[in-house]
């Protein structure tokens, strides 16, 4: 419910101050509808009584068709290239790849891993820049951490890593991101797992989260501890404001920095661990 001052038109077509409000008020179409009108109607009507000096009050109904909104923002979601070979593809929309394109298809439902966000941009950039580039490392194992819709780890199988553990302690993001697994078709490289990453015990040649500051500041020790030698770390989900408390728990005697990526006020960090 709000209420908002009504404006008459002068002849210069500005506001002009009015002293009618009017009163607007969403009410769910069920059982009860008829009877709070009916109520609304007699309130009304008991004001007149009160303070007999008013203007009469009344007022109208409109039902408010609800849009779908599940469906409304496809239209804004549309194929995006986010790296130099990374297509990101909505598995509604067409898109003729070309070259050495590498295409994923995403249908996001509830989960989060679009594409669209900086953050997940800058995973994808890196983690491509990693797996073709890395040539010492024959065999990736890959851990996605927080995987949302799986879109890290899809990249990580499709750019050649042999092993891909996505886990995720949200149910319904774990069973999307096997949907789209199998969309992708590397279910065959590809392990959801729907629990808490602390549980996780093997070790890994690249770690790839995307999460909240506070998160990543929590897991930090057990992340670092399940990377092999010459592995790599690869964190997202930062603002500038947070890179200090990023540096002063990620940057240590055993891990040192590959390189930074910015977009905007965001940070995405690409760390190695010594030999």
């Amino acid at each position: 419910m709000y209420q908002e001052e009504l404006e008459s038109q002068d002849a210069g077509d500005f506001g002009v101050a009015s002293a009618k409000e009017v009163i607007k008020a969403y009410l769910p179409v069920d059982i009860r509808l008829e009877h709070r009108i009916d109520s609304l109607k007699t309130y009304l009507g008991s004001l007149i009584y009160l303070f007999p000096e008013i203007e009469e009050l009344d007022f109208v109904t409109e039902t408010v068709v609800d849009q779908n909104w599940g469906e409304e923002w496809k239209k804004y979601f549309k194929p995006l290239r986010v790296s130099k070979n990374i297509v990101i593809k909505p598995t509604w929309e067409r898109y003729a790849p070309a070259g050495r394109d590498i295409v994923i298809e995403i249908d996001p439902g509830m989960a989060f891993g679009t594409g669209q966000h900086p953050s997940t941009r800058m995973c994808l950039e890196a983690l491509e820049d990693i797996i073709l580039k890395d040539r010492t490392i024959k065999n990736w194992r890959v851990l996605d951490v927080g995987t949302g819709t799986g879109i890290l780890g899809i990249a990580c199988a499709k750019l050649g890593a042999d092993r891909v553990v996505c886990v995720d302690i949200d149910k319904k993001a774990a069973e999307i991101a096997r949907e789209n697994v199998a969309v992708n078709h590397v279910e065959d490289r590809i392990q959801i797992i729907n629990r808490d990453v602390n549980t996780i015990r093997e070790p890994f040649d690249l770690i790839v989260a995307n999460l909240t500051v506070q998160i990543l500041l929590r897991i930090h020790t057990h992340l670092m501890s399940l990377i092999e030698n010459a592995g790599y770390l690869v964190i997202s989900g930062i603002i500038d404001q947070h890179k200090s408390d990023i540096e002063s728990h990620f940057l240590t005697d055993i891990f040192t920095l590959h390189h930074i990526i910015t977009e905007k006020e965001w940070v995405c960090y690409v760390l190695q661990k010594k030999r």
